[in-house]
């Protein structure tokens, strides 16, 4: 987690809300936002406001499992509990679960729930209450993929058991999925708020059953009815609300003025150069791998994602503890002609980069690797296309590379992108051994030295090229929020230990 304050400034902000696509695409080098962790030198004096409040839509349900992304999600967040939840390393950690055991015969997980649990109407948490939560969760636009391989779920005394059609050991970092239950159109959950309404209108009142204790720093949090993204712009530039979501590297952006203290958060969103992997020239592993020693990725994360990102050489976060960094291979200037000259490759024709040309940051992104493989020796030039012509060809298999954004899961499951017939491997990657890794990390016990092995292999191979994994941010109100780490599914993740300065009225 990172902060930084934006004094009376101009930011571009992009596309507010966190969507599950992955089809936003990158102004130039310049960008005129501010990096994580610069400041602007003089501040003005802080107005606080006399109460807290979050942007809110009264037509949308707050039904985490169905409502839309951005305001309702966050509002959503301090309703409901999942059995786990993601870390800001995005680590899972058990909430609602107080233990689980694995059965890698069946592979079956149960989990056996935490005792004395409330939902904010006072009645108890039951294995039942999870399993309905978890099956509408099953046939949900937003959880139905992460659940794909889900055979079975069954309740019991205390405990739910899960069963899968296929072994997953990191299966219980797919479980931050809120538990909720809907009584009389209004979600349930256990968490530290529930929400109320009075004259006023709606407002989230502090949950006295919450399991963990009475340790919410506000009784009272607002909501600020806001629909559509040009009303929380106002409501959060006006101070009528002092947090949002934001992805500063995402589309269409807007411009905003005020004190805004930005913070932020990691994500599973991988930025990656795809390629075609079953047509010359790029059917050459050796060529592929020349490619990889073209991109400079902590440039492309601090020039053209003004450092929202993390750079990556593995398909997987380098936040996670089963991120192999002692593979990685530092970047020298001078190592991607050597290494294209050492392939005997002798260009035939200019290559095409596809990329999606709705992100300015995407494109600009694009440009610049061109431009990096061109000088390298292997020609490149970009092919800007609208997102319905790229995704086309991306399933058409028309194109030498692309520039791709893809949204992992915290298992850090692969298969989609790298198995042969994998959904989402574009590149025509085949490769026995390369499916053999993949299965083995997913029954792994030692799950570290399995996404080793299959890390290791695709540096060899290089299949696909990954770049970065994209941050997010957390906009507040300058002054009102101290010790803040939120994370992409809680803003408010560390509720308890934060501070929120308000003006006495």
């Amino acid at each position: 987690m990172k902060k930084h304050l934006f004094t009376f400034f101009c930011l571009l902000l992009p596309a507010l809300f966190l969507t599950g696509c992955w089809q936003e695409d990158l102004p130039e080098e310049d960008t005129g936002l501010l990096s994580p962790g610069e400041e602007l030198s003089q501040e003005p004096e802080l107005l606080l406001p006399e109460s807290f409040s979050l942007p809110y839509t009264p037509d949308q349900s707050l039904d985490p499992i169905d409502c839309p992304d951005g305001p309702q999600q966050t509002a959503a967040s301090l309703i409901c509990e999942g059995l786990f939840r993601l870390t800001p390393g995005l680590e899972a950690e058990n909430l609602l679960c107080q233990s689980y055991a694995y059965d890698p015969e069946r592979y079956a997980y149960t989990f056996t729930l935490r005792p004395g649990v409330l939902f904010s109407d006072g009645s108890p948490l039951t294995a039942r209450d999870v399993r309905a939560a978890l099956e509408r969760a099953r046939h949900s636009e937003r959880y139905q993929a992460r659940l794909a391989h889900v055979s079975s779920i069954s309740a019991g005394d205390g405990a739910v058991t899960v069963t899968l059609s296929r072994p997953s050991t990191g299966f219980p970092a797919l479980l931050d999925i809120p538990i909720s239950k809907v009584s009389g159109g209004v979600p349930l959950g256990t968490g530290p708020y529930y929400l109320s309404q009075d004259e006023g209108g709606a407002f989230l009142a502090a949950n006295p059953a919450w399991w963990q204790g009475s340790g919410q720093p506000l009784e009272r949090i607002g909501l600020t009815e806001a629909s559509g993204q040009d009303a929380v712009l106002y409501r959060f530039s006006s101070h009528e609300v002092q947090l949002i979501t934001a992805d500063l590297t995402g589309i269409d952006p807007v411009a905003l003025t005020g004190s805004v203290s930005q913070w932020e958060t990691d994500t599973a969103i991988m930025q990656y150069v795809g390629l075609n992997t079953s047509a010359a020239p790029l059917d050459n592993a050796a060529l592929r791998r020349a490619l990889g020693e073209c991109l400079n990725r902590e440039h492309i994360v601090s020039g053209f994602l003004s450092g929202h990102g993390r750079a990556a050489q593995f398909p997987l976060s380098p936040l996670s503890s089963l991120y192999p960094e002692e593979l990685e291979v530092r970047f020298s200037a001078d190592a991607p002609a050597q290494a294209v000259s050492r392939t005997g490759y002798v260009p035939e024709r200019t290559l095409t980069l596809l990329v999606n040309g709705e992100n300015s940051f995407k494109t600009a992104v694009a440009d610049y690797l061109a431009e990096s493989f061109t000088a390298a020796g292997v020609p490149v030039e970009t092919r800007v296309l609208p997102w319905e012509e790229y995704a086309a060809a991306l399933e058409a298999g028309d194109f030498d590379l692309y520039y791709g954004e893809v949204r992992l899961t915290a298992d850090w499951d692969l298969s989609s992108l790298l198995s042969t017939g994998g959904a989402l491997n574009y590149g025509g990657w085949t490769d026995a051994e390369t499916d053999g890794l993949l299965a083995a990390y997913g029954a792994a016990e030692n799950r570290p030295a399995a996404m080793e092995a299959l890390c290791a292999r695709l540096q060899q191979q290089a299949p696909i090229l990954p770049v970065c994994f994209k941050s997010t941010s957390v906009l507040t109100q300058a002054g009102v929020l101290e010790e803040l780490t939120p994370t992409v599914a809680e803003p408010l993740y560390n509720l308890t230990g934060c501070t929120f300065r308000l003006r006495e009225s």
